[in-house]
Formats: structure tokens, C-alpha cells, sequence
């Protein structure tokens, strides 16, 4: 398993009339934290485009706990659970700066050549990168 913690401050345009985060912004944190995991180890998501592949996303599942607010200090932690192939599963918890889970979504992105717009499998240096979290899995 490879797992990534990000830090996001809730910003003021982000929430609603009482100061609660609006639910259509979570998306937006899982893929700040899902871009910042990849772009720590290596790998940005410009060069896997510039490479001719494109990851979109093929599913969500979404499930709200608690509220954050204005000013939170979140910690997003993202995890690949299993080992990809032509699909990647991101496991998402979202925590407010006391601890409390107050999200956890899954996200299925697939690999697909922008040339041909069919799916295909991961690329190798992503694979190289992921392999080692995984080498000790029964």
C-alpha cells in the first residue's frame, strides 16, 4: 500500500452561507492530494500527459461524515490500496485539525492513450514507482 498525507486550508469562496464547506469542493481536494502524492514521488501528472496518457475518472463513491468550515486545516490522505493496471483505485480520508474523519471517498481513474482514447495499461514509470509498496503483499 502507498499512502500520502496533504495538507489543504479551507478558503472562504469554498463554503456556503454558514461557513460549511459545499460538498462538490471534496472532489476537488481528493485531486489536489491525489496530483501532489504522484508529483512526490516523481511523477507529475504534465508528464504522463505529454507522454500521450490521460487518467479520467471512471468512478466516485463519496460518503460525508462531519462538516469542515472556513479556515480548517485539512489532511487529505490518499492511498492505492492494490497495485494497478489498466485502472488505479485512490482510497481518500479527509480529516479536520482535531483528527476527526470527516470524509472518505474512492476514486477509479483509468489509463488511457490520448491518441486512441482506448484504455491501456500503466505506465512503467509509474508501475516502477508503485512496485516496491507492493512487493511485500501476500
Amino acid at each position: 500500500m502507498y499512502t500520502y498525507d496533504h495538507k489543504i486550508r479551507v478558503r472562504y469562496g469554498e463554503t456556503d452561507k454558514m461557513g460549511v464547506v459545499y460538498h462538490g469542493c471534496y472532489p476537488l481536494y481528493y485531486e489536489e492530494a491525489r496530483t501532489e502524492m504522484l508529483r512526490s514521488a516523481g511523477i507529475s501528472y504534465v508528464s504522463l500527459e505529454q507522454r500521450g496518457i490521460m487518467m479520467p475518472v471512471m468512478e466516485m463513491h463519496v460518503r460525508y461524515i462531519a462538516s469542515a468550515y472556513y479556515d480548517d486545516l485539512l489532511t487529505v490522505r490518499v492511498a492505492i490500496r492494490q497495485p494497478p493496471g489498466v485502472r488505479i483505485v485512490f482510497h481518500y480520508q479527509v480529516y479536520n485539525q482535531d483528527g476527526q474523519l470527516i470524509n472518505e471517498a474512492e476514486l477509479t481513474l483509468v489509463f488511457v492513450n490520448e491518441a486512441t482514447r482506448r484504455p491501456c495499461r500503466i505506465p512503467q514509470e509509474l508501475k516502477a514507482m508503485l512496485e516496491p509498496h507492493f512487493a511485500q503483499q501476500p
